[in-house]
């Protein structure tokens, strides 16, 4: 709106300004003109007495010319005002129209560079042509002016337009601006943010209507989020129950026959599965539920993951530090290592397993620390989807997991300030990265 204020203003102005600059122009010159040709007019008749005395001189002519300020030439005989002209002065065109007993009229520079209108009026008794010329200089300044106060008008209503469009437009879209806000802050997690009652019927009745809508999706998502989390509670008692009964039956797996020990392997393996998953899911449930505290301390990143690759089997895993990269970062531990555990086990479940723990700089206050590995990548399609709760490639080998690995990489990598993704490694494979604050010093 600002600019199309701004544009319309701009063309209507130099439309004006073109208009009335011609205009006047136009005016000025013609009559500037018809002044001219009734002064040159008139002083070719009152040489007319004169031109039979033999001592006409040319400050006789001086005289004619003074109240014009121009300079004048007359072809017989050849007589010119003393002030520096000639018959070379005046335009050869118009010279010559005049001694053919034409009369006219024509602009032109003078030999001092400025411009001037010369008449030339026929004298048919004595076969003699005067010519005048009329300095054009004040009306030339006069256009200037005009010319110059157009363009400053243009460009003041133009500038005036530009601000009243955009105060227009801002009073006019503050109340989206303040929809907006609100419902970036709500699709951020902030699902208490509501509008403010408006004066303004309509503003009051879409006020209104948002936060209803916004109570709705708060009053939603929080019953899902407490049944997920009731679901997962409740769950954890018979898995727990579960598990401990299939320990037993596992402890005495020689006393059963083969075919039962082959069922025994898929229940135990099962429960095992679905144990991590109910873990997941409360985990899930606490962060969705901003239950969990952040805990962040300064830590030696090349260290720290190095010991957890220890703890999670990867003892001999290859860690890659960039020698512009900061070794030391601002995370929680225990969210990190949730980090970089999830991803080592992923790489171990769909990639063949971890190739190297690669940190780098991040640009900024940020560091990279990335896993990477040599199975058959994520699709583009997919690197975006894989993060979500639940959701595998379809490049995954075998449904093994829970499906929520890479959702906690997500969520806890955006709690610690950061985020995660997934982008194709130099030589195939797959390159999980993750973006953390990191210290200044180097």
């Amino acid at each position: 709106m600002t600019v199309f204020f701004g544009l319309i203003a701009l063309l209507a102005g130099l439309s004006l300004t073109a208009l009335t600059y011609t205009f006047a122009r136009n005016s000025l010159v013609d009559q500037r003109a018809s002044t001219a040709r009734s002064q040159a007019v008139s002083h070719a008749n009152q040489l007319v007495p004169v031109l039979d005395e033999p001592l006409l001189t040319a400050d006789r002519m001086q005289n004619l010319t003074i109240e014009s300020g121009g300079f004048a030439f007359l072809t017989r005989p050849r007589l010119a005002t003393p002030v520096g002209f000639n018959e070379q002065s005046f335009p050869p065109e118009l010279v010559a129209a005049v001694a053919n007993g034409q009369a006219g009229r024509q602009r032109f520079i003078g030999d001092n560079g400025e411009p001037y209108l010369a008449v030339g009026v026929y004298i048919g008794a004595y076969d003699t042509g005067y010519l005048e010329a009329f300095p054009l200089k004040t009306t030339e300044r006069t256009l200037t002016v005009v010319l110059t106060t157009l363009i400053v008008g243009a460009v003041a209503a133009t500038v005036f337009a530009t601000f009243f469009g955009w105060s227009t437009s801002r009073r006019l879209l503050r109340p989206l601006s303040r929809v907006a806000d609100a419902a970036g802050e709500i699709a951020s997690g902030g699902l208490g943010a509501r509008l403010e009652p408006a004066s303004d019927p309509d503003l009051a009745r879409l006020a209104r209507t948002f936060n209803d809508m916004a109570d709705a999706v708060q009053t939603r998502i929080e019953r899902e989020v407490r049944f997920a989390s009731d679901v997962s509670h409740e769950l954890r008692s018979p898995i727990t129950a579960l598990s401990a009964a299939v320990e037993v039956l596992d402890a005495r797996r020689n006393d059963l026959p083969d075919r039962t020990r082959q069922a025994l392997d898929v229940v135990v393996s099962q429960i095992r599965r679905f144990d991590d998953m109910v873990i997941d899911l409360l985990e899930l449930s606490r962060i969705d539920a901003g239950a969990t505290d952040l805990h962040s301390e300064t830590v030696d990143l090349a260290e720290f993951c190095d010991r957890v690759a220890h703890r999670f089997g990867y003892g001999g895993l290859r860690i890659d530090v960039h020698r512009r990269a900061p070794r030391l970062a601002v995370i929680d531990r225990v969210r990190f290592e949730r980090i970089l555990g999830n991803l080592l086990e992923n790489a171990k479940a769909h990639g063949g397993g971890p190739l190297r723990i690669s940190i780098e700089p991040g640009g900024g206050k940020t560091v990279l620390m990335a896993v990477e590995d040599d199975g058959p990548g994520v699709a583009a399609g997919e690197r975006t989807r894989i993060f979500e709760r639940f959701a595998r490639g379809s490049a995954a080998r075998q449904r093994v997991g829970t499906g929520l690995g890479l959702a906690l990489v997500s969520e806890h990598a955006r709690a610690l300030g950061g985020e995660a993704w997934v982008e194709e490694r130099p030589g195939g494979g797959a390159r999980f990265v993750v973006r953390l604050p990191a210290e200044v010093e180097r």
